[in-house]
């Protein structure tokens, strides 16, 4: 009776658990994570495509204080936010660094000399990417953007300018797909 009990209990634990998360591309993200003491909801999960091949490269979630699918209301929000990128292939950090340098300059036309000091920070914490290891940046207003490579907290970057441009990258006019930018703004992973 014992053991009916106990499996009827893992069987509902593990049912809650799948109906807690969402998948793409064969990776799972909880609905849910805690930065900083808030609460934060997945508000959309998005596919990054490279070459005209289309091979999927990432699967990137978004997780925001209050879900949106206004870019805007994202970029410009004051509440904490976290981008996990999750890799479904392996990739030379000079691949890497050259489209960082790339995505800034799209949503930062004038490159002001402070802002692109800073992506060279960032490009100076990236180190090639394997497969399913996973690129970390949390959002915290008013102190910046910190920076985890496959579990290793690397730094912050300081600046709301950067944290605003960071996240226009991925939500703006120009981001590195508009299949990806669907998905991050709560359309279908695909």
């Amino acid at each position: 009776m014992r053991t009916a009990s106990a499996i009827n209990g893992l069987l509902l634990t593990l049912t809650i658990s799948v109906a807690q998360s969402k998948e793409c591309k064969g990776v799972n993200f909880p609905e849910h994570v805690e930065v900083g003491g808030s609460d934060l909801t997945l508000n959309g999960l998005g596919l990054q495509r490279a070459t005209f091949l289309k091979v999927d490269v990432y699967v990137a979630a978004l997780y925001v204080a209050a879900t949106s699918s206004d870019p805007n209301s994202l970029i410009n929000s004051d509440g904490p936010q976290k981008l996990i990128v999750h890799f479904l292939r392996s990739v030379g950090v000079e691949d890497v660094r050259k489209q960082w340098s790339r995505d800034f300059s799209h949503v930062a036309p004038d490159r002001p000399i402070l802002l692109m000091q800073r992506v060279a920070t960032l490009n100076t914490w990236l180190s090639d990417v394997k497969r399913d290891e996973q690129l970390v940046f949390i959002r915290q207003p008013r102190e910046g953007v910190q920076v985890i490579v496959n579990g290793v907290v690397k730094g912050t970057i300081p600046g709301d300018d950067f944290s605003r441009a960071f996240m226009s990258i991925w939500l703006g006019a120009a981001p590195p797909s508009p299949e990806l930018r669907r998905g991050l703004l709560g359309g279908k992973c695909d």
